[in-house]
């Protein structure tokens, strides 16, 4: 199958391309934190919210 060549002049996806970069400075060693795009048909994991829940109080206590 071959491709219509005007597809050749659209640019590639954005978070494609930080996935790719991330994925290299990962192989380097580095640690990378993602804020990409994530998976926002998924429900966030309930450890997280309860990490989160549980920072807030904290600041809430030490706040006072």
């Amino acid at each position: 199958m071959r491709f219509a060549k005007r597809l050749d002049q659209v640019p590639p996806y954005l978070f494609a391309e930080l996935e790719r970069k991330i994925a290299a400075k990962r192989r380097e060693g580095v640690d990378v934190i993602s804020l990409g795009i994530g998976d926002p048909d998924l429900p966030t994991p309930e450890h997280v919210v309860r990490a989160a829940r549980d920072a807030l109080a904290r600041a809430q206590r030490v706040a006072r």
